[in-house]
């Protein structure tokens, strides 16, 4: 399996390559050159793998240059981290399925693919004797899971921007908290938009990045996607197992597109999804986009659920790779296009290509209150505020023919506020948050601008 760029310029690399790559050269994102189409019989035998053996069996067929033995070793390390023998459990509540992505050492849904790719990156350094200085924005989750897939291990330093006061207090804490010497937290004065165009931008200096020898851990690398898709074989084999159903809908929260194009990736190699239904909060750029073809960016609003506070989602670029037949060409002018005015349009033909796919809503803050508390009332079960956006979106969208599986993204007990809010109590604290405030602290606030943060990295690479 070679993998190629979105926008044309980079091609054939192999995938050890293209996860020290990152972000390709070329500025685009990577995907694999074709996607594995799997049989009836295929998925039949997938399904009765546990986790760790199906995540060896889906991402073999994307990685044909590390050894079995080493990825099965890889992958079976990141997963014994994990609090629930199932890792990533399906329940049954108020007629829908919960797919639990919360029990990794921080709680939330990136877990699932950082603990495997800080274990990836270890490996590959460790191969060429090389090092490197990790590069990402987090808008709540991604930065406390990749500090913890990395902290301590050799030969790595990683920095992370954040939003500065818009990310919720457990997950700032998640992050700052950790001292470890190759660590760096940098709360940006800005939004996360503006750090993940920061880290675009510092990819995109090919000169520095190859200096500092910078990696992502950002889903502009393939390898997080790659990760993700095994997740969605896994609940549709146990929900299958349950009701005998074999076509789903998945009901996914999502502000920058990577978790749910990862179910798109899912789809095309021939699960079973009917549709993946897209919850976007009040900022809906997403679901403008599948509703009516509108992609434009606008002002970020706070919400209840800060994870979601995105207008430039980065992972849609290999969506539109796609809806727009692969053609580099078509695809670079469009992301020049939005560069320059913070807006795309499409056509009607093209919004029904996407509506065969895809359904999408918006989910305000008093719906995902409101959400939390009728849930937790029916069934005494607690919803984080993402969760949640998933949920009403699943029930209001996806029809009653086939079972639907929604993404339990993060655990209630990272947003207390928003919790406390709707139910009047607050969720019961994993072990892991015991004592989080009283921990010593280390973070650096800093100027959301490019050329700062490169001073700033190249003062404390290694």
């Amino acid at each position: 399996m070679k993998y190629q760029s979105t926008r044309g310029q980079v091609k054939g690399i192999p995938f050890k390559q293209a996860v020290m790559m990152g972000l390709a050269e070329d500025g685009g994102l990577l995907l694999p050159e074709s996607i594995p189409h799997l049989t009836p019989g295929d998925l039949d035998a997938l399904a009765k793998y546990n986790y760790p053996e199906l995540a060896f069996q889906v991402m073999s067929y994307f990685i044909e240059d590390i050894p079995a033995a080493d990825l099965k070793n890889m992958i079976d390390r990141a997963y014994a981290s994990f609090t629930h023998p199932d890792i990533t459990p399906v329940v049954h509540r108020d007629g829908l399925y919960l797919l639990e992505l919360f029990h990794g050492p921080t709680l939330a849904f990136k877990d699932v693919a950082l603990q495997f790719l800080g274990n990836l990156f270890e490996y590959l350094l460790a191969e060429s004797g090389e090092h490197m200085n990790i590069l990402g924005a987090t808008s709540g989750d991604t930065g406390s899971a990749a500090i913890y897939g990395v902290r301590g291990k050799k030969n790595i330093n990683i920095f992370i921007l954040h939003p500065h006061g818009k990310v919720s207090p457990v997950q700032a804490l998640q992050m700052t908290t950790v001292t470890d010497a190759n660590v760096f937290n940098l709360a940006i004065e800005g939004t996360f938009d503006d750090g993940q165009q920061i880290v675009k931008e510092t990819f995109g200096d090919l000169d520095f990045k190859k200096k500092y020898a910078l990696g992502a851990v950002n889903s502009i690398n393939w390898a997080r996607v790659l990760a993700q898709v095994v997740y969605y074989f896994y609940a549709w084999g146990q929900v299958r197992k349950q009701t005998g159903a074999n076509k789903v809908y998945f009901s996914v929260p999502t502000g920058n597109f990577g978790d749910i194009f990862a179910g798109y990736i899912a789809k095309r190699m021939g699960l079973p999804i009917e549709k993946l239904v897209l919850a976007t909060n009040a900022n809906n750029i997403l679901t403008r986009f599948v509703n009516d073809g509108d992609y434009s960016a606008s002002e970020v609003h706070p919400t209840f659920s800060p994870s979601m506070d995105i207008q430039n989602a980065s992972n849609l670029e290999r969506y539109l790779f796609y809806l727009l037949e692969e053609d580099s060409g078509r695809l670079s002018a469009a992301m020049q296009q939005f560069s320059d005015t913070g807006q795309l349009a499409f056509t009607k033909e093209q919004v029904a290509s996407i509506n065969e796919v895809f359904l999408s809503t918006s989910v305000d803050n008093d719906q995902t209150l409101a959400t939390i508390r009728d849930f937790h009332a029916a069934t005494g079960y607690i919803l984080d505020p993402h969760t949640a956006t998933g949920v009403k979106a699943g029930k209001d969208l996806a029809g009653g023919e086939y079972p639907v599986i929604c993404l339990a993204t993060a655990h209630p007990a990272k947003f207390p506020d928003a919790v406390n809010q709707a139910t009047g109590k607050n969720p019961e604290r994993p072990i892991s948050l015991n004592g989080l405030e009283e921990r010593e602290r280390r973070c650096a606030t800093i100027e959301a601008n490019t050329e700062t943060i490169k001073a700033y990295l190249s003062e404390n690479a290694l």
